[in-house]
Protein backbone atom coordinates (compact mmCIF):
# COMPACT_ATOMS: atom_id res chain seq x y z
CA UNK A 1 0.00 0.00 0.00
CA UNK A 2 1.46 3.43 -1.06
CA UNK A 3 0.97 5.09 2.35
CA UNK A 4 4.53 7.31 1.68
CA UNK A 5 2.66 9.43 -0.97
CA UNK A 6 -0.66 10.02 1.04
CA UNK A 7 -1.49 13.37 2.23
CA UNK A 8 -2.98 12.87 5.53
CA UNK A 9 -5.68 15.16 6.55
CA UNK A 10 -5.79 16.61 10.30
CA UNK A 11 -1.50 15.15 10.90
CA UNK A 12 -0.08 16.61 14.00
CA UNK A 13 2.59 19.45 13.76
CA UNK A 14 5.88 18.07 12.48
CA UNK A 15 8.53 16.99 15.55
CA UNK A 16 11.84 17.66 14.42
CA UNK A 17 14.73 15.59 16.14
CA UNK A 18 18.46 16.84 16.04
CA UNK A 19 21.06 13.94 15.71
CA UNK A 20 23.86 16.21 16.07
CA UNK A 21 26.83 13.68 16.73
CA UNK A 22 26.34 9.76 17.24
CA UNK A 23 29.85 8.49 17.61
CA UNK A 24 31.07 10.80 13.96
CA UNK A 25 34.50 11.96 13.87
CA UNK A 26 34.96 15.41 12.00
CA UNK A 27 36.55 14.98 8.63
CA UNK A 28 34.10 15.32 6.45
CA UNK A 29 32.33 18.17 8.79
CA UNK A 30 34.56 19.84 11.45
CA UNK A 31 30.69 20.95 12.86
CA UNK A 32 30.40 17.53 14.94
CA UNK A 33 30.40 18.75 18.77
CA UNK A 34 32.22 16.51 20.63
CA UNK A 35 32.61 18.87 24.34
CA UNK A 36 29.88 19.56 26.66
CA UNK A 37 29.91 22.92 26.07
CA UNK A 38 29.39 22.31 22.38
CA UNK A 39 27.08 20.01 22.66
CA UNK A 40 24.62 22.16 24.88
CA UNK A 41 25.33 25.05 22.26
CA UNK A 42 24.40 23.12 19.45
CA UNK A 43 21.39 21.74 20.85
CA UNK A 44 20.56 25.78 21.76
CA UNK A 45 21.21 26.50 17.76
CA UNK A 46 18.86 23.65 16.73
CA UNK A 47 15.82 24.78 18.84
CA UNK A 48 16.45 28.11 17.71
CA UNK A 49 15.96 26.70 14.00
CA UNK A 50 13.00 24.75 14.99
CA UNK A 51 13.98 21.43 16.45
CA UNK A 52 11.60 20.02 19.28
CA UNK A 53 14.19 16.88 20.50
CA UNK A 54 17.98 16.51 20.69
CA UNK A 55 20.15 13.29 20.19
CA UNK A 56 23.28 13.35 21.54
CA UNK A 57 26.23 10.99 22.49
CA UNK A 58 28.65 12.36 24.84
CA UNK A 59 32.33 12.33 23.85
CA UNK A 60 35.92 12.41 25.28
CA UNK A 61 38.19 16.03 23.86
CA UNK A 62 39.46 14.03 21.30
CA UNK A 63 35.68 12.58 19.92
CA UNK A 64 35.77 9.28 21.55
CA UNK A 65 32.91 7.80 23.19
CA UNK A 66 32.12 9.24 27.17
CA UNK A 67 30.68 6.11 29.28
CA UNK A 68 31.01 8.21 32.18
CA UNK A 69 27.25 9.08 33.05
CA UNK A 70 28.32 12.39 34.90
CA UNK A 71 29.55 13.55 32.22
CA UNK A 72 26.09 13.30 30.63
CA UNK A 73 24.18 14.28 33.15
CA UNK A 74 26.48 17.46 32.95
CA UNK A 75 25.54 17.73 29.24
CA UNK A 76 21.93 17.43 30.01
CA UNK A 77 22.66 20.60 32.96
CA UNK A 78 24.34 22.74 30.35
CA UNK A 79 21.32 22.23 27.66
CA UNK A 80 18.39 23.26 30.17
CA UNK A 81 20.72 26.16 31.41
CA UNK A 82 19.62 27.73 27.99
CA UNK A 83 16.75 25.94 26.10
CA UNK A 84 13.33 23.95 26.82
CA UNK A 85 14.40 21.50 23.81
CA UNK A 86 13.79 17.78 24.66
CA UNK A 87 16.83 16.20 25.50
CA UNK A 88 17.62 12.69 24.45
CA UNK A 89 20.91 10.92 24.89
CA UNK A 90 21.88 7.32 23.73
CA UNK A 91 21.44 4.36 26.05
CA UNK A 92 24.75 3.36 25.74
CA UNK A 93 25.41 1.33 22.58
CA UNK A 94 29.35 0.71 23.61
CA UNK A 95 27.85 -1.48 26.52
CA UNK A 96 25.57 -3.55 23.66
CA UNK A 97 26.87 -6.73 25.25
CA UNK A 98 25.26 -6.36 28.35
CA UNK A 99 21.90 -7.32 29.61
CA UNK A 100 19.49 -3.78 28.74
CA UNK A 101 18.85 -3.11 32.53
CA UNK A 102 22.35 -2.94 33.62
CA UNK A 103 22.47 -0.51 29.73
CA UNK A 104 19.93 1.14 31.36
CA UNK A 105 20.94 1.84 34.80
CA UNK A 106 22.73 5.01 34.40
CA UNK A 107 19.76 6.46 32.69
CA UNK A 108 17.81 5.34 35.72
CA UNK A 109 20.60 7.21 38.03
CA UNK A 110 20.29 11.02 35.76
CA UNK A 111 16.31 10.55 36.18
CA UNK A 112 16.77 10.75 39.89
CA UNK A 113 16.86 14.08 39.47
CA UNK A 114 14.69 16.90 37.12
CA UNK A 115 18.02 18.66 36.71
CA UNK A 116 19.50 15.58 35.01
CA UNK A 117 16.25 13.40 34.00
CA UNK A 118 16.21 12.43 30.43
CA UNK A 119 13.03 13.30 28.31
CA UNK A 120 13.40 10.52 25.96
CA UNK A 121 15.97 6.94 26.02
CA UNK A 122 15.12 4.88 22.99
CA UNK A 123 14.76 0.85 23.02
CA UNK A 124 15.91 -1.31 19.89
CA UNK A 125 13.13 -4.02 19.73
CA UNK A 126 15.21 -6.33 17.21
CA UNK A 127 18.58 -7.26 17.93
CA UNK A 128 20.45 -6.48 14.45
CA UNK A 129 23.42 -7.05 12.96
CA UNK A 130 25.92 -4.15 12.94
CA UNK A 131 28.09 -4.92 9.89
CA UNK A 132 28.92 -3.41 6.81
CA UNK A 133 29.41 -4.33 2.86
CA UNK A 134 32.17 -2.60 1.21
CA UNK A 135 31.29 -3.00 -2.30
CA UNK A 136 34.78 -2.28 -3.55
CA UNK A 137 36.56 -4.47 -1.93
CA UNK A 138 33.69 -7.11 -1.49
CA UNK A 139 34.36 -7.60 1.77
CA UNK A 140 32.09 -7.02 5.10
CA UNK A 141 33.67 -5.38 8.23
CA UNK A 142 32.67 -5.92 12.14
CA UNK A 143 31.19 -9.19 11.02
CA UNK A 144 31.42 -9.65 14.51
CA UNK A 145 28.85 -6.81 16.05
CA UNK A 146 25.68 -7.74 17.27
CA UNK A 147 23.46 -5.55 19.17
CA UNK A 148 21.50 -7.93 21.24
CA UNK A 149 17.73 -7.28 22.47
CA UNK A 150 15.78 -10.35 24.04
CA UNK A 151 12.53 -9.56 24.16
CA UNK A 152 12.07 -10.67 27.76
CA UNK A 153 14.52 -8.02 28.44
CA UNK A 154 12.98 -5.46 26.79
CA UNK A 155 9.73 -6.01 28.53
CA UNK A 156 11.56 -5.68 31.99
CA UNK A 157 12.80 -2.12 30.70
CA UNK A 158 9.69 -0.88 29.16
CA UNK A 159 8.06 -2.06 33.08
CA UNK A 160 11.39 -0.38 34.72
CA UNK A 161 10.59 3.28 32.82
CA UNK A 162 7.11 3.51 33.88
CA UNK A 163 7.98 5.35 37.18
CA UNK A 164 10.35 7.28 36.29
CA UNK A 165 9.02 9.75 34.06
CA UNK A 166 11.38 9.24 31.12
CA UNK A 167 9.49 9.03 27.54
CA UNK A 168 10.19 5.79 25.39
CA UNK A 169 11.44 5.95 21.77
CA UNK A 170 10.87 2.36 19.98
CA UNK A 171 13.45 1.83 17.68
CA UNK A 172 12.68 -0.52 14.46
CA UNK A 173 15.50 -1.78 11.91
CA UNK A 174 13.18 -4.07 10.27
CA UNK A 175 10.25 -5.45 9.88
CA UNK A 176 10.18 -7.89 12.78
CA UNK A 177 10.71 -4.61 15.31
CA UNK A 178 7.53 -3.32 13.73
CA UNK A 179 5.62 -6.07 14.03
CA UNK A 180 6.61 -6.67 17.55
CA UNK A 181 6.12 -2.58 18.50
CA UNK A 182 2.46 -3.42 17.72
CA UNK A 183 2.28 -7.12 19.83
CA UNK A 184 3.96 -5.27 22.81
CA UNK A 185 0.74 -2.59 22.30
CA UNK A 186 -2.04 -5.16 22.00
CA UNK A 187 -0.42 -6.72 25.09
CA UNK A 188 -0.91 -3.79 27.10
CA UNK A 189 2.69 -3.73 27.54
CA UNK A 190 3.61 -0.33 25.59
CA UNK A 191 1.83 2.50 26.73
CA UNK A 192 -0.03 4.86 24.27
CA UNK A 193 0.96 6.89 22.64
CA UNK A 194 3.27 5.17 21.40
CA UNK A 195 6.73 6.54 19.44
CA UNK A 196 8.55 4.71 17.11
CA UNK A 197 11.37 5.30 13.98
CA UNK A 198 12.20 3.51 11.28
CA UNK A 199 15.84 3.23 11.67
CA UNK A 200 16.47 2.95 7.64
CA UNK A 201 20.45 2.86 6.98
CA UNK A 202 22.70 3.73 3.89
CA UNK A 203 26.77 3.34 3.34
CA UNK A 204 26.82 -0.45 2.78
CA UNK A 205 25.20 -1.15 6.69
CA UNK A 206 23.19 -4.05 6.01
CA UNK A 207 20.99 -3.61 9.36
CA UNK A 208 17.80 -1.96 8.58
CA UNK A 209 15.47 -1.33 5.31
CA UNK A 210 17.62 1.29 2.60
CA UNK A 211 17.44 4.86 3.21
CA UNK A 212 15.07 4.94 0.10
CA UNK A 213 11.24 5.72 -0.15
CA UNK A 214 10.52 2.00 -0.53
CA UNK A 215 12.29 1.38 2.97
CA UNK A 216 9.92 3.62 4.45
CA UNK A 217 6.95 2.28 2.91
CA UNK A 218 7.83 -1.30 4.13
CA UNK A 219 7.64 -0.37 7.57
CA UNK A 220 4.26 1.64 6.98
CA UNK A 221 2.67 -1.45 5.24
CA UNK A 222 3.02 -3.32 8.64
CA UNK A 223 2.04 -0.81 11.09
CA UNK A 224 -0.99 -0.69 11.92
CA UNK A 225 -3.68 1.51 11.18
CA UNK A 226 -5.36 1.60 14.53
CA UNK A 227 -3.63 2.84 17.11
CA UNK A 228 -1.76 6.41 18.65
CA UNK A 229 1.25 5.71 16.56
CA UNK A 230 3.76 8.77 16.01
CA UNK A 231 6.13 7.67 13.40
CA UNK A 232 9.61 9.18 12.37
CA UNK A 233 12.24 8.29 10.32
CA UNK A 234 15.92 8.42 9.68
CA UNK A 235 18.35 7.33 7.96
CA UNK A 236 21.95 6.16 9.40
CA UNK A 237 24.74 7.45 7.20
CA UNK A 238 22.59 8.51 4.34
CA UNK A 239 20.68 11.74 3.57
CA UNK A 240 17.18 12.36 4.92
CA UNK A 241 16.18 15.53 2.77
CA UNK A 242 15.24 13.42 -0.71
CA UNK A 243 12.83 11.71 1.71
CA UNK A 244 11.97 14.66 3.72
CA UNK A 245 8.92 15.51 1.92
CA UNK A 246 7.16 12.63 1.51
CA UNK A 247 7.35 11.90 5.19
CA UNK A 248 5.96 15.64 5.91
CA UNK A 249 3.62 14.60 4.20
CA UNK A 250 2.17 11.28 5.04
CA UNK A 251 2.47 12.58 8.59
CA UNK A 252 5.22 11.11 9.80
CA UNK A 253 7.97 12.95 11.59
CA UNK A 254 12.36 13.56 10.95
CA UNK A 255 15.13 12.79 12.38
CA UNK A 256 18.43 14.28 11.23
CA UNK A 257 21.85 15.42 11.73
CA UNK A 258 25.30 15.37 10.82
CA UNK A 259 25.61 12.75 13.66
CA UNK A 260 24.25 10.33 10.93
CA UNK A 261 25.38 11.45 7.54
CA UNK A 262 27.75 14.86 6.68
CA UNK A 263 26.01 16.38 4.08
CA UNK A 264 29.40 17.14 2.40
CA UNK A 265 27.12 17.73 -0.78
CA UNK A 266 25.95 20.96 0.87
CA UNK A 267 29.21 21.77 2.12
CA UNK A 268 29.56 22.16 6.00
CA UNK A 269 26.49 22.45 7.17
CA UNK A 270 25.23 22.74 11.22
CA UNK A 271 22.71 20.66 12.54
CA UNK A 272 20.88 23.87 13.08
CA UNK A 273 21.38 24.41 8.90
CA UNK A 274 19.43 20.97 8.60
CA UNK A 275 16.84 22.05 10.92
CA UNK A 276 16.16 24.80 9.04
CA UNK A 277 16.04 22.94 5.59
CA UNK A 278 13.52 20.76 7.14
CA UNK A 279 11.39 23.50 8.63
CA UNK A 280 11.07 25.52 5.12
CA UNK A 281 10.37 21.68 3.39
CA UNK A 282 7.48 21.51 5.96
CA UNK A 283 6.15 25.18 5.29
CA UNK A 284 5.99 24.44 1.85
CA UNK A 285 3.81 21.51 2.30
CA UNK A 286 1.27 23.34 5.02
CA UNK A 287 2.62 22.09 7.90
CA UNK A 288 3.32 23.61 10.90
CA UNK A 289 5.87 22.40 13.31
CA UNK A 290 6.11 21.47 16.62
CA UNK A 291 7.72 23.31 19.63
CA UNK A 292 9.26 21.16 22.39
CA UNK A 293 5.97 21.83 25.05
CA UNK A 294 3.74 20.49 21.77
CA UNK A 295 5.82 17.95 20.91
CA UNK A 296 5.83 16.58 24.68
CA UNK A 297 2.12 16.95 24.43
CA UNK A 298 2.17 14.69 20.98
CA UNK A 299 4.06 12.35 22.47
CA UNK A 300 1.91 12.17 25.72
CA UNK A 301 5.48 12.88 28.29
CA UNK A 302 5.07 14.53 31.24
CA UNK A 303 6.85 18.09 31.45
CA UNK A 304 10.23 17.68 33.16
CA UNK A 305 12.02 20.29 31.96
CA UNK A 306 14.02 22.90 33.73
CA UNK A 307 15.15 25.48 31.36
CA UNK A 308 15.95 29.15 32.38
CA UNK A 309 14.87 30.96 29.80
CA UNK A 310 12.85 28.83 27.23
CA UNK A 311 12.23 30.31 23.50
CA UNK A 312 9.16 31.08 22.51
Amino acid sequence: MDKLNMNKPGMDKLIISARINEYEMRDGNPNVPWSPGEIAADAKACREAGAAIVHFHARKPDGAPEPDPRVCGQIIRNIRDSTDILVYPTLGVLARKLPILQRLQPVLDLAASPATRPDIVPLCLSSPNWDFYDADRQALRGADHVYLNPTDELIACIETLRSTGVGLECLSWEIGATRRIAALRDAAILPDPIMLAFHLTSGGMLAGHPGTAEGVETHLDFLPDRGPYRWAVMNLHGSMLPLAEAIIRAGGHVQLGIGDYHYRELGAPTNADLVREIVRIAHACGREVATPDEARRILGFSSISTAKDPIA
